[in-house]
């Protein structure tokens, strides 16, 4: 156990099982991104897409960094951290701003709303946001998944009901889903569900989700199953989780997973770690790292009707760029931006390339609203 303590648990379950899978896809040509086309998504009503090409940019660190300089110096609203009760669960959120569109920001796994510390208050300037903890993430409760009868519940379904939910009863209107990591499959998976409420989705760095049991050898499936009833069902389980639960072990993961290990404060791995240690978390971790079903981007990008911003660090040692290229072929993408020297989690290492970005998105999709809020 000492030997693959330190390895991220993507790494980790990946090489336990089969090693990294090289994947071919078609490369893309950089420009610059001032220079990039728009291709908006049209709802299928019977309209034509627009044939301009797709765009592909870079975020420039110099210009990101200096628009960014001059708005950390603004006066930033207050965060406030509230409770919302969702079918007799307790979900943490936080909040800030009071006018303008809403944005919901969703974090990845392992993570919780505190992973958006760095863009909550700057975004809350110019918008109304809100940071989620996912039902079994950060300070939300965590049912025990042995008390659904055996159907999985920390399914993407299960986050995505979730997600929308909150926008009805909380949010009260129409949102921009903004979503790192499998928050990005938990932002697809609700706009699908109910497109009336997605205005727009911004996926950084999402996962691949390449231990998934469709991208596995036949061969491989039943070690897969056999692998994953350890991991359920024995003492092995826990002894794994409490060997990762410690501040060093956080600390080496986050190490690998973001480029500038200088992030890596302890402020951060306070605020991962911290919950992850509250009763029922071991038993979370265990059913979604055993989860290896479920959709895939590759099988819900075609059914967004919403406009869609993939951005990606280069840097990512977990979700390689290379292989995240495919998914700006999809027709709802309209741009594929690279984030330069930045790894997995780019809101937090990086936030002053991604806060412009997603002002930016949202500022494009922004003319016209819906009205969602006169009918709830």
């Amino acid at each position: 156990m000492a030997n693959i303590r330190a390895l991220p648990l993507t790494s980790l379950e990946t090489s336990l099982l089969f090693g990294k899978r090289r994947v071919l896809v078609k490369n893309t040509s950089t420009i610059s991104f001032t220079e990039t086309h728009f291709l908006r998504q049209s709802i299928p009503t019977g309209i034509v897409p627009s044939r301009t090409p797709k765009g592909t940019g870079s975020v420039s660190c110099s210009s990101a960094t200096e628009k960014a300089s001059s708005t950390f110096e603004d006066v930033s609203p207050e965060v406030r951290t509230l409770t919302w009760n969702w079918k007799g669960y307790s979900i943490r959120y936080q909040c800030a701003g009071t006018s303008g569109p809403a944005l919901v920001l969703v974090h990845g796994f392992g993570a919780n709303s505190d992973h958006w510390r760095k863009n909550t208050p700057i975004l809350g300037k110019s918008y109304r946001v809100y940071s989620i903890d996912l039902i079994g993430y950060g300070y939300s409760d965590k049912p025990n998944p042995r008390e659904f009868g055996g159907k999985p519940f920390y399914t993407f379904e299960t986050w995505g009901d979730q997600l929308n939910d909150f926008c009805l009863d909380v949010v009260k209107d129409e949102a921009f889903f903004i979503c790192n990591s499998i928050g990005g499959l938990v932002g697809l998976q609700a706009a699908v569900s109910k497109p009336e409420i997605c205005r727009g989705l911004m996926l950084i760095n999402i996962s691949l989700r390449m231990l998934h049991i469709k991208k596995q050898p036949f061969i491989a499936r039943p070690f897969i199953r056999s692998f994953q009833n350890l991991l359920r069902n024995t003492p092995v389980g826990k002894l794994f989780f409490k060997s990762i639960a410690k501040p060093e072990t956080v600390r080496s993961i986050l190490s690998q997973c973001y480029h500038d290990s200088s992030q890596v404060t302890d402020e951060l791995v306070e605020a991962i770690l911290k919950p992850g240690l509250e009763p029922g978390a071991v038993d979370v971790f265990l059913e979604f790292i055993c989860y290896s079903g479920g959709p895939l981007p590759e099988d819900l990008l075609p059914l967004v009707k919403c406009p869609v911003l993939i951005a990606w660090g280069e840097k990512d040692p977990w979700e390689p760029i290379e292989l995240g290229r495919a998914y700006g072929d999809f027709d709802a993408v309209e741009e594929f931006v690279v984030l330069p020297e930045a790894g997995h989690c780019p809101q937090d290492e990086k936030p002053e390339m991604v806060n412009p970005l997603i002002e930016s998105f949202v500022a494009r999709h922004s003319k016209s609203s819906t009205a969602l809020a006169r009918d709830i």
